[in-house]
């Protein structure tokens, strides 16, 4: 099967953030302030996950909602980067 173009992936950015149970809670968090359909749009991927921090992959066209969808929730959630490669992030745990 061929790759797709360039011009046709989605494009990605990468967040740091902080916080308790975030597997359970930044699901929970998007999906209760976006919905379902919303949640699917994020394209959301656990890329590295430690004991309080992760690093999450989502689609750069809906960023805005989710850095306010973790804002809100009742626990706190802390987004400490965004960037559009893995490199600086890493760099920076």
């Amino acid at each position: 099967m061929k790759s797709l173009k360039p011009s046709l992936r989605e494009k990605k950015r990468y967040l740091l953030i902080e916080g308790a149970e975030l597997k359970k809670n930044v699901e929970k968090a998007i999906s209760e302030f976006i919905g379902a359909l919303g949640m699917s749009k994020t394209g959301l991927e656990w890329i590295k996950s430690e004991k309080n921090s992760a690093i999450i992959s989502i689609n750069r066209n809906i960023v805005d909602a989710v850095r306010a969808s973790l804002v809100i929730f009742p626990q706190k959630i802390e987004v400490k980067m965004v960037s559009g490669t893995l490199k600086s992030l890493k760099e920076k745990i």
